[in-house]
């Protein structure tokens, strides 16, 4: 592989992995704040108790994210530097105020609710993780800033003297259609992607038996904020598709494998074709779905790659301006099915929990778990585990349909990610980095999971034992005798 191939690898395996955490310390926090705030609204122990087990979870997916996070910077340094050079005045922007503004916030408050614990309010340390939950919003917002100037550039001019992008209009950088359509977006699958890690370790812990005041509040308030985020994220999934429809036509051409414009278009749901994905054997499809997605209407015109290309091809010179149109169209797939069966699985939990499952429970001899007299089969719990992955998945999958279905341009219709790399750079050296950023990240990856792993199987502290009533003094005892 040449420069450019190593760099894209590079650039790809670090993105996907850092996301991997990422959205777990956005989702958490919130889930976490929602806890203690319980706590700080009931009294109820059990609240207290979950919000520290999960926080520490929290802590420990925070500062793994950290640790890969700071592998982006050096390689935009590195490998990029002909991109940080044409576009740093925008791009940095946003990231700047992200590092200075948003991850000092959640930082600072972040160790007022590590060490505030007995020594705050409990209104006031409640809202510590609030803090720390906004602020975490806030980095997405600012990071989503940079990455949506890169799908539909706005708010710049270009000097032909130093030949570089220039920022003339940060407003409009921070108000792109781009980003406030896949903000939500990214929340929603934040939200889903922290429901699933505390759906699974509750669920395996119920399984057992064990911390059952804990665990069944938590699972149930992850399996409701996963549910309403699926719906969230559908809906603006859909807003989503049509500005990239408006925006950058070839991607969702690229995301059906659609190679002639038609009108009304219908979505595969499953394709057989060539490697190439120019030709189709054997589908599933669904009439009209694709012309909802992309235009809003169900008889909406969708343009396929072909015009496409021909349309790009007058408009920016020569050249091959097509994704790779198989991972463009499984990524999209992939993104959708993970995501909607983590969806499922929450919803089947919380049927099997309630009263209207009850008849499916008292099929199985095998149960644990009692609620009011009534159980729960061991295999239901099971089935939870296996929600922690999906969204994951789903995320990464999302990520390199997004990031690919743009190429070649690493800024759309402004720069090619061929013109991008480092031209000092050789490949040796890039490939020397790349293998030791994919060590460095399978240590951290061992380390954040034995943590979580032995964590997350201990569960929650114990809770405290009753004090016994104090001896009243000789003289209190006789004058209640009398």
């Amino acid at each position: 592989m040449d420069q450019l191939d190593l760099a894209r690898w590079q650039f790809g395996i670090t993105t996907v992995y850092h996301y991997i955490f990422v959205p777990l310390s956005i989702g958490l926090s919130f889930l976490v704040a929602i806890l203690e705030t319980a706590y700080v609204r009931t009294g109820k122990e059990h609240y207290k108790r979950a919000a520290k087990f999960w926080g520490k979870l929290l802590l420990i997916n925070f500062a793994i994210g950290i640790a890969t996070g700071l592998v982006q910077e050096f390689q935009f340094g590195m490998a990029w530097s002909d991109y940080s050079r044409y576009v740093g005045d925008i791009f940095g922007a946003p990231l700047a105020i992200e590092a200075l503004l948003a991850f000092f916030l959640e930082s600072t408050f972040l160790g007022l609710w590590i060490f505030g614990w007995d020594k705050l309010p409990t209104w006031a340390h409640a809202a510590c993780m609030w803090v720390v939950a906004v602020g975490t919003m806030l980095s997405a917002y600012f990071i989503l800033a940079a990455n949506s100037w890169m799908q539909h550039p706005v708010g710049y001019r270009i000097n032909a003297e130093t030949g570089r992008a220039e920022l003339t209009d940060f407003v409009a950088v921070i108000t792109n259609s781009t980003l406030l359509s896949a903000f939500p977006h990214v929340i929603f699958a934040c939200f889903m992607t922290a429901a699933a890690l505390m759906i699974g370790i509750a669920a395996w812990h119920l399984a057992r038996g064990r911390h059952t005041d804990v665990m069944r509040p938590s699972l149930k308030l992850a399996a409701w904020t996963m549910l309403i985020a699926a719906v969230g994220a559908v809906i603006s999934g859909d807003m989503q598709a049509r500005i990239m429809t408006e925006q950058q036509p070839m991607k969702m051409a690229a995301a059906e494998a659609l190679y002639d414009t038609v009108a009304p278009a219908s979505f595969s749901v499953f394709t057989i074709g060539s490697l190439d994905g120019s030709d189709e054997i054997f589908s599933i499809r669904v009439p009209r779905l694709l012309s909802f997605m992309a235009t809003g209407s169900w008889d909406g015109e969708v343009e396929g790659i072909n015009d496409v290309q021909r349309h790009e091809v007058a408009t920016y010179g020569e050249g091959d301006y097509r994704p790779i149109v198989p991972v463009t169209y499984w990524t999209f797939r992939l993104m959708i099915g993970t995501g909607l069966a983590a969806a499922a699985i929450a919803a089947a939990l919380l049927f099997l929990m309630g009263r209207p499952g009850r008849w499916i429970r008292n099929l199985w001899p095998r149960r644990i778990g009692p609620r009011d007299g009534d159980t729960v089969p061991r295999w239901v719990w099971r089935v939870g585990v296996w929600a922690i992955p999906l969204p994951l998945l789903a995320n990464s999958f999302g990520w390199i349909f997004t990031e690919m279905g743009r190429q070649p341009w690493v800024v759309y219709g402004m720069l090619r990610t061929a013109d991008g790399v480092s031209p000092s750079v050789p490949a040796s050296t890039v490939a020397i980095s790349l293998t030791v950023f994919t060590l460095l990240y399978a240590i951290l990856g061992v380390i954040e999971f034995r943590l979580i792993r032995t964590y997350a199987m201990n569960g929650p502290e114990a809770p405290p034992e009753p004090k016994e009533p104090e001896p009243q003094p000789e003289e209190r005892q006789l004058a209640f005798a009398y």
